[in-house]
């Protein structure tokens, strides 16, 4: 299960998700240690690996399963200990098959309890011998160790599911030197339609107010440096270097960014330098040299705030681009910082956070909801 241990590692410029579990590595001692796993099928076991690869790990012992008695072992700079009639439930087998399980999950494909239960309902469905052996193959192919937790019923466990795919007269785990019974059969395919109606009325669990996340896909606002307006200059006019210039409380700065600059400091020959630059580049160094205003750091996501909704109030066509951008999340590069930008995922992306702010006062706006 993955919960809530979400990662991720970039390659070529993208995300890739990932997720993390404990393993020990044998490297002359057993080392506790983070085994990564990512969506597209590496794993990182003290180094990224192939699944072909990770298998030969597990079996030569690196990725260790068995923990011999007197085997020393440490913590990374935590602690150190021998082990003492250790007790694991890994073999090489089901670790494997409980990272290929982590895999098709962090993909969003059906993973072995899903596929066993899709076995599951098309035996209900027609219920034949040879549907029922499929449907116990299914069952056994899940780890033994997520067995349990297949129908997420954590009074039962996956008692109803070890009878039903046994049938009358096999054979479940719990109980192998006893037949199952008849009585015990139909207990079993009763909980199963129960849970099939339970199934289909169960409401849909979309939030009241929305989907939680966004329909369209992310949309890259990357470096530009646009020296004059244009015709048509597509997601481009929503960068704060772009050239549309704004009035705040009187002053007419040639871009956003030029405003930021200008309002970072209180020396007026300074920002009247800055307001007056040719290019960005001219303006962001002079307001280097100026001094900031008290607070500066504090006050500057909501000045940034203001600078866009006086933009996108002041320039309609602007305002129309980034009402087409949808719901998508807009990923904004900034070369000079990594509050501001995205940048390929090291940066916290504000610029784009407010722009989708502002996206939304829009809407609301045209909705006449306030």
């Amino acid at each position: 299960m993955i919960g809530n241990r979400i990662t991720y590692r970039m390659a070529d410029g993208i995300r890739v998700p990932g997720t993390w579990r404990h393993v020990f590595i044998r490297n002359g001692d057993y080392h506790l240690t983070d085994l990564f796993i990512y969506a597209d099928a590496l794993i990182d076991c003290w180094g990224l690996v192939t699944l072909d690869e990770f298998e030969k790990k597990l079996h030569c012992g690196w990725v260790a399963t068995e923990l011999p008695d007197g085997g020393r072992a440490s913590g990374h700079d935590l602690a150190g200990w021998t082990f003492s009639e250790p007790r694991t439930w890994l073999t090489p087998e089901l670790l494997l098959a409980e990272v290929r399980d982590t895999i098709d999950q962090l993909n969003g494909r059906p993973d072995s309890t899903e596929r066993c239960l899709t076995a599951v309902d098309a035996f209900l469905a027609d219920r034949t011998e040879e549907k029922r052996t499929t449907a116990r193959a299914a069952y056994l192919a899940i780890p033994e160790t997520q067995r349990l937790y297949a129908l997420g019923d954590m009074d039962r466990k996956d008692w109803p599911l070890q009878v039903l795919v046994a049938g009358p007269g096999g054979q479940v785990e719990a109980w192998p030197d006893e037949p199952v019974t008849q009585e015990h059969y139909d207990e079993a395919v009763a909980y199963f339609e129960d849970r099939a109606k339970w199934i289909a009325e169960r409401p849909s669990r979309v939030p009241a107010d929305a989907p939680t996340t966004s329909v369209a896909p992310a949309i890259h606002l990357p470096h530009s440096y646009p020296l004059k307006p244009s015709d048509d200059p597509g997601t481009t006019a929503l960068r704060n270097d772009y050239p549309a210039p704004i009035d705040v409380d009187g002053v007419t700065y040639p871009t956003v960014a030029h405003a930021y600059w200008a309002l970072s400091t209180t020396d007026p020959d300074a920002r009247a330098a800055i307001t007056g630059s040719d290019t960005l580049f001219a303006a962001r160094g002079l307001a280097a040299d100026a001094r900031r205003r008290d607070g500066w750091e504090q006050a500057r996501a909501a000045v940034m705030t203001g600078l866009l909704r006086a933009k996108h109030t002041q320039h309609p066509e602007i305002a129309e681009i980034l009402l087409a951008t949808g719901d998508a999340t807009l990923v904004y590069d900034d070369a000079d910082s990594g509050f501001w930008g995205d940048n390929a995922g090291r940066g916290r992306n504000w610029t784009g956070r407010l722009l989708e702010l502002v996206r939304s006062e829009l809407h609301a706006q045209r909705a006449g909801i306030r």
